[in-house]
């Protein structure tokens, strides 16, 4: 499996599975388990999804060593300041039947997040957690992290695609030795990506998909990448992207399609920041 090394050292596989909007149980332990036996070994889930005992259940029923994966869960707003997250922790690891986790983020940069990165760094030096890092931070709230706390987040995780390539905090987070994670990698077919005319243009021209081609513009930028589907041909289609590699060319015409803007929403909104602060998650 091709991967990227953290800060700490720790390898993190470059693809692996996403599993947010599969919230009914038996589809999502489903999805997991046939990624699993796909060849899939990073599985990103989170205490928001509600699904993290079915990842847990498609885990154990796959068979494969706990040391050939990598998982990857999240610390909702509610359970953000020291005390909650710990007990988030230890809950969402009783929900993966889990020992330890191989990365933990704090989903959003919101409520006492010093609080719970202090905690998270407590876990992370009892050897509980491999790395950690966050999800959503935009560069401002990122530094402010890294300044004020001991240890430098791994990974962010934070929506990227072709429409919105985050080049200002891709660069920045290069410069800190942060990890870019994607999430949304094909925009959730907004823009109508699968039919965008560029995209099917290279597609074609390998034989491949417009969902393999995105991929792979991501995996050779060394940009973590989790795509999330239920349907065994995509999630072994969305495998299969390390048999070819874009030109530097079809690089350049992809990065032409950057909007610069989110097709989803803006963590600077009130509006949607005071949303996510009141929305609490059954735990």
């Amino acid at each position: 499996m091709h991967s990227v090394t953290l800060n700490n050292g720790v390898r993190m596989p470059l693809l692996g599975f996403g599993v947010y909007q599969i919230p009914d149980a038996q589809e999502c332990e489903e999805a997991v388990y046939t990624a699993l036996k796909t060849g899939y070994r990073l599985i990103d889930t989170a205490a928001g999804y509600l699904n993290e005992e079915a990842v847990g259940r498609a885990i154990r029923r796959s068979g494969v060593p706990r040391e050939e994966l990598f998982i990857t869960t999240k610390l909702w707003v509610q359970d953000a300041d020291y005390d909650r997250a710990k007990l988030a922790f230890n809950k969402s690891l009783e929900k993966l039947g889990l020992d330890d986790l191989d990365l933990y983020l704090i989903h959003q940069p919101f409520g006492d997040y010093y609080g719970a990165w202090r905690a998270m760094e407590e876990l992370y030096r009892e050897g509980k957690i491999r790395a950690i890092g966050v999800s959503n931070f935009l560069p401002d709230r990122l530094m402010d992290l890294i300044v004020h706390n001991e240890i430098v987040p791994a990974v962010n995780q934070i929506e990227t695609h072709p429409f919105y390539q985050q080049t200002e905090s891709a660069s920045f987070m290069h410069e800190q030795g942060v990890q870019h994670q994607s999430w949304a990698p094909f925009a959730e077919g907004r823009h109508d990506l699968f039919n965008q005319e560029r995209l099917t243009s290279i597609a074609q021209a390998h034989g491949k998909s417009v969902a393999q081609v995105v991929l792979r513009w991501m995996i050779q930028q060394q940009i973590v990448v989790i795509p999330k589907s239920v349907s065994p041909e995509r999630i072994a289609e969305n495998f299969d992207v390390f048999d070819f590699e874009l030109s530097g060319e079809e690089m350049q015409q992809i990065a032409s399609l950057d909007t610069g803007k989110t097709v989803f929403m803006s963590h600077l909104d009130p509006v949607f920041v005071k949303m996510l602060g009141t929305l609490r998650v059954e735990l």
